[in-house]
């Protein structure tokens, strides 16, 4: 009877990790840490020198990407999901690659940490939104829709200056 309790109380402990790792924000931060990981090996590809390419006029620069990129990171996480006891960032423009990569590092890390102490139940809250009610999924959303959509334009800066663009490690 002891070794059957004993199992039993076993497969809850498990089945209670197994389902915490299948949450929405478990789900989100492992998703979160790919693109980590990804952007930066992009921003470590382009040559310093390359910093400062745009393929257009109306274009940001390939450093511009990067800044936008952190900006709005802690624009979303920190208006939108965090708590109202939450002290924001302050605001740093880093200047060239060293700065910018140290900037995107610190940006993930406060999303992610923001975001591993949303309660589940709190997914749904609306928040106001550029005047549009949103819940905090739609902003954890966003957060990801907005990094995957520069970071795709950072792949096709590389790709024009015969930068060869890291594998994708998404998955």
């Amino acid at each position: 009877m002891k070794n059957i309790i004993l199992s039993i109380f076993a497969a809850v402990i498990v089945f209670g990790e197994i389902s915490a790792q299948n949450n929405t924000v478990s789900a989100f931060l492992l998703k979160w840490e790919n693109s980590k990981n990804y952007l930066l090996e992009i921003a470590e590809a382009m040559p310093e020198e390359k910093y400062d390419f745009k393929p257009t006029k109306r274009e940001m620069t390939f450093e511009e990407q990067l800044r936008h990129i952190s900006e709005n990171m802690h624009w979303l996480s920190e208006s939108y999901l965090a708590g109202s006891d939450f002290v924001k960032s302050e605001k740093i423009i880093p200047q060239g690659k060293k700065e910018i990569l140290k900037s995107l590092n610190r940006a993930f890390d406060k999303v992610y940490e923001i975001v591993k102490i949303i309660p589940l139940d709190n997914l749904s809250d609306e928040v106001a939104f550029l005047n549009e009610p949103k819940s905090k999924l739609q902003i954890l959303n966003l957060l990801q829709d907005h990094v995957t959509h520069h970071r795709g334009q950072l792949v096709v800066y590389l790709n024009l200056n015969n930068v060869a663009p890291p594998k994708y490690i998404g998955w």
